[in-house]
């Protein structure tokens, strides 16, 4: 027998597009009422399951953890509203939790790939210039049509941030993952990396905290979005005093890049940058944290309905997957007031539903 169950509330087919009339029949989502009564009614305002775009699955601070903790991560992303996750640099072989029923849906982006001794130690594929689209090829072909660089990180040798590769390099690399049929995003930290990526024709940026005015007309006319992962950056300030003593210039500028955050983030905005959320949640962020991040952007300067939307029906079209759309799959999340003016209520969903099965 089929199993059913009803939404009585308000429906949120995009952030300013409402309806009523919803049902989940074994897995999937139709406006047509089902010929028996529901196993189960939900009632509140009901909109896609959040997406995570930066989050990283089996990853902690040291590098790769074990199967139970990447299991662990998952479930606290799920219980938070999370269904769909972008993992932004995978470190071990997760592909099993795509495969498991009560896991949210998974994007893997193959591993980081960074330059030789400029990153985290244990997260990347760390290789010199000569062997980045070498390993941006073998990348692409193991993730599902991501590829993640890191463009810069701090240079010891000059004491600040700089770009890790040059920038003919990044374009052979963007170039050879299109060739793959893949996506590439980067980590970027400063200023001047982010004319580098433009330049070689990315697709999407993480963290850009270097953004500045000449920046955005091109994020614009390229239709590059930004995952700002704002809370994140909150961190900033922790590593800039970690720093000061060895690296001072360093621990300015990353103090200068935190200063500016929600201004550079609102620019963005208000000029038509992409904005989509995504905790970095994986390494010291923990993971179930995507309100918080939602809710930081709108306290950057998003309306309410556009911080959403960075976590809901843009950000499915932008992954290309399903949102509340007859046939789509069953995954919603459900709220017990509207979270276009209450947002707060996102921290406290009154349901998260999975593949048509209540999950929490």
């Amino acid at each position: 027998m089929s199993h059913i169950i009803e939404f009585t509330g308000t429906v949120l087919t995009g952030p300013d597009q409402e309806r009523t009339g919803l049902w989940a029949v074994d897995g999937n989502l139709t406006f047509h009422r089902p010929h028996r009564s529901p196993d189960v009614v939900l009632d509140g305002w009901v909109l896609p399951g959040f997406v995570d775009a930066h989050c990283h699955i089996g990853l902690g601070p040291a590098g790769a953890v074990d199967d139970e903790i990447a299991y662990a991560q998952v479930m606290a992303d799920r219980d938070a509203g999370t269904l769909l996750v972008r993992d932004a640099g995978v470190v071990s072989d997760t592909r099993w939790l795509q495969q498991t029923p009560e896991a949210p849906r998974i994007i893997r982006a193959g591993r980081h790939i960074a330059r030789a001794r400029r990153y985290l130690r244990n997260f990347a594929v760390e290789v010199e210039p000569e062997g980045l689209v070498e390993a941006v090829r073998k990348q692409a072909r193991s993730g599902d049509g991501w590829v993640k660089l890191v463009g810069d990180w701090i240079d010891r040798g000059i004491g600040d941030l700089a770009p890790s590769f040059p920038a003919g390099t990044v374009r052979d690399a963007v170039r050879a993952a299109h060739d793959e049929g893949a996506r590439v995003t980067a980590h970027c930290f400063g200023e001047d990396t982010l004319d580098d990526m433009l330049d070689a024709g990315i697709d999407c940026i993480e963290h850009a905290t270097g953004l500045l005015p000449r920046h955005i007309p091109r994020f614009v006319e390229q239709g590059v979005p930004i995952v700002p992962t704002l809370i994140n950056i909150a961190t900033f300030p922790d590593i800039a005093a970690q720093a000061e003593s060895k690296f001072p210039r360093y621990a300015a500028h990353m103090r200068a890049l935190w200063e500016r955050r929600n201004e550079r983030v609102r620019e963005a905005y208000e000029a038509g940058v992409q904005i989509f959320a995504g905790t970095d949640a994986g390494s010291v962020i923990r993971h179930g944290r995507i309100a918080d991040e939602i809710l930081a952007l709108h306290g950057a300067g998003l309306p309410s309905a556009a911080a959403l939307d960075a976590a809901c029906w843009a950000a499915r079209r932008w992954l290309r997957t399903g949102g509340v759309a007859e046939g789509a799959s069953a995954d919603v999340v459900v709220c017990r007031h509207d979270p276009r003016d209450v947002p707060g209520t996102i921290r406290e969903l009154r349901a998260v539903v999975l593949r048509g099965r209540v999950v929490h």
